[in-house]
């Protein structure tokens, strides 16, 4: 057997068996497999004698990521987002080079290999942080859309990054400035090439291949342009993942985008497994322990530096003080360009083999942690505030998101009409889903949606379902259904439960497994569902049934407009009759801040503002004389070709 395929096979089956312990014991599947590389690498069971065999199918991964990033942040939103990516994330770039060569040089003695350890821990795993803030339902908030744009910054400085170390060992003042300036001629001009191309020609291409209705040949195509992009930028000297990045943002602007993501999810995953594969690869081992108290402190140390150094420039900035902790403490760990940067600098001998492999071990040992570090960031930032609140002599009040009275299991169409009418009568809820990127929209919406299965026994005790007096299964799943009322009666036995059906078929099953109520499908019976939760949490039955007669004479206008998900039909030809929420934040330099509705005449675009979230407040009702301030959220619905456009002139006008 080729031993190619073998080596593939046992990865593979490591990989498989790591990631079920791990996700048994509740940790992040990145851990899984840093370990599978490490135990498969050179230095332990040596399966995989050189791991540079599969770095570039595994680069592939990091370019998917990326392009799937690409199409979340349109071209209207990475423009509003100049400030922050050329602000905050040239500063933190600059000011951390800058310290970290000071520190090193006491230690190498020397400021050339000062200077690319410095380049190396300033720079941050975009691959890692960005898929645990997706994964965390964080990428859409403040403190993700600050940590997303340091991180683009850091892609752009990898460029004279890696055409600096060859011309330090030529010692060529002259030859350096003019390759960096023939460096950025090309880079804009592959920028503007791609832009162009993404905007005007991608769009008629893809709604070709869309009318023939071939999924393989959508899938194909989606796969083409996000590896020409990459290939097109890596031969003028640029990253791979940056040009696949531009591809996906123009394409955000299209129709396609929600089917394009569907389509390259798949690959994404596997060859980011494979990336974090061949990262634990790299590690040398013997090195790893003999120095592990040194790597210790040097990833402690750089994190502080990183968060401080984050958190001042955001400051500065004007940026929330949870936001710019936040930040700073996803930015901590070094990047997987920075294993490119050493291994650059090792084969011109401007690194020592021992500097090289206490880097790449600081590299791993922090990419390990920061699945961790960011699963608890809210916890960490919320007790440094307390922490700089106790010193000020101001308590803060203990966070209760996780507790309420109402609690709904399921966040699709019928369970955010539900969260609605219950926010129209001031009653406190909290929702469970387990598609992230409907969690992700309602998040940055302002409505309580914690991400997990509702089936799970564990999840349902950290949301404190035990405590419940109220519980609504709204997703029409009737053997799931089952499943989460057993579940639930085993943890509460007093709590009314209202059950969304398909049918009838079920009903008597469902009664027995403890639920209150069951209520069959359509809009009219979502209205039914909210009769019960607002008739058992105290409301007068004259004001409900003037509610839900308000719905039906506006033709249901309450109800209208839903946040998508993963398993939303994204047809091109049904999604423009779709009506659609999509949360916009904005920035500082937005072209709507300051500005009143009635000015904005957002009617023109087919769009309506269902409410404006500032800070802490919600503003559901809002007339044309409410104007918009900079870190408004504003909750958009329409068609999703009205919302990108809206999207678009709220940003940039």
């Amino acid at each position: 057997m080729n031993s190619g395929f073998t080596d593939i096979l046992l990865l593979l089956a490591m990989a498989v068996v790591l990631v079920w312990a791990f996700r048994k014991i509740k940790l992040p599947a990145i851990l899984a497999y840093l370990v599978a590389g490490i135990v498969a690498g050179p230095d332990v069971l040596a399966w995989i004698s050189d791991p540079d065999e599969y770095h570039f199918v595994a680069e592939l991964g990091v370019v998917l990521l990326l392009f799937s990033l690409g199409l979340e942040f349109s071209l209207p939103k990475m423009i509003a987002m100049r400030g922050q990516v050329f602000g905050l994330g040239a500063g933190q770039v600059l000011l951390c080079t800058a310290l970290f060569a000071v520190l090193a040089v006491f230690f190498v003695n020397d400021w050339t290999t000062a200077f690319i350890v410095g380049c190396t821990l300033a720079l941050s795993s975009t691959a890692v942080v960005i898929k645990q803030l997706g994964e965390s339902s964080q990428l859409t908030s403040k403190k993700g859309q600050l940590t997303v744009a340091v991180l683009l910054f850091q892609d752009i400085a990898v460029v004279p990054m890696l055409i600096i170390i060859p011309l330090l060992a030529s010692n060529s003042d002259i030859s350096m400035w003019e390759s960096l300036g023939y460096a950025l001629l090309k880079g804009t001009g592959v920028v503007i090439v791609l832009m162009a191309i993404g905007k005007w020609v991608l769009p008629h291409v893809f709604r070709e291949i869309a009318k023939l209705r071939t999924d393989e040949l959508f899938v194909l195509a989606t796969l083409l342009v996000a590896l020409v992009a990459g290939g097109m930028t890596h031969l003028f000297g640029l990253s791979m993942a940056l040009g696949a990045f531009l591809a996906g943002m123009m394409l955000g602007e299209s129709k396609y985008k929600h089917q394009l993501e569907a389509d390259i999810r798949p690959f994404r995953d596997i060859l980011m497994g494979l990336f974090f594969i061949t990262v634990g690869m790299q590690l040398d081992f013997n090195v790893f322990v003999a120095n592990l108290h040194w790597i210790i402190a040097i990833v402690i140390a750089v994190g502080l530096i990183k968060l401080f150094v984050v958190r001042a420039l955001a400051g500065i900035m004007d940026e929330r003080k949870e936001d710019a902790w936040g930040a700073g403490l996803m930015l901590f760990q070094m990047g997987e360009f920075g294993f490119v940067l050493a291994s650059l600098a090792l084969s011109f001998q401007l690194l020592e083999a021992s500097v090289a492999s206490m880097l790449v071990g600081v590299g791993v040992f922090g990419m390990a942690l920061t699945p961790l570090v960011i699963q608890r960031c809210r916890n960490v930032v919320d007790f440094i505030l307390r922490k700089q609140d106790e010193d000020d002599g101001v308590g803060l009040p203990q966070p209760n998101d996780e507790r309420s009275r109402v609690l709904i299991l399921g966040f699709g169409r019928v369970g955010q009409t539900v969260a609605r009418f219950l926010t129209n009568e001031g009653i406190d809820y909290l929702a469970i889903d387990h598609d992230a990127k409907r969690v992700q929209e309602a998040v940055a919406g302002g409505s309580k949606v914690f991400f997990g299965n509702a089936v799970r026994r564990d999840i349902l005790q950290a949301v404190h379902a035990d405590e419940a007096e109220l519980i609504i299964i709204s997703f029409a799943d009737d053997e799931r259904a089952l499943d989460v009322l057993k579940a639930i009666r085993h943890i509460n036995e007093h709590a009314e439960i209202i059950v969304r059906s398909r049918d009838d078929m079920r009903l008597k099953a469902m009664m027995e497994a403890g639920a209150t109520q069951v209520v069959p499908d359509t809009l009219e019976a979502s209205l039914m569902l909210v009769s019960q939760i607002l008739s058992r949490s105290g409301i007068p039955i004259r004001k409900i049934l003037s509610r839900l007669d308000q719905a039906r004479r506006s033709h249901y206008g309450e109800m209208h407009g839903f946040y998508p998900g993963e398993t939303t039909d994204m047809n091109p030809e049904k999604l423009d009759r779709l009506q659609f929420l999509h949360a916009v934040a904005l920035p500082q330099n937005a072209f709507a801040c300051g500005k009143k509705l009635i000015d904005l005449a957002l009617d023109d675009l087919n769009l309506q503002i269902k409410s404006v979230r500032r800070g802490d407040q919600e503003f559901s009702e809002v007339h044309g004389d409410f104007a918009l301030q900079h870190d408004d959220v504003v909750l958009l619905a329409g068609g999703p070709r009205a919302i990108e456009a809206g999207e678009s002139y709220l940003l940039n006008g």
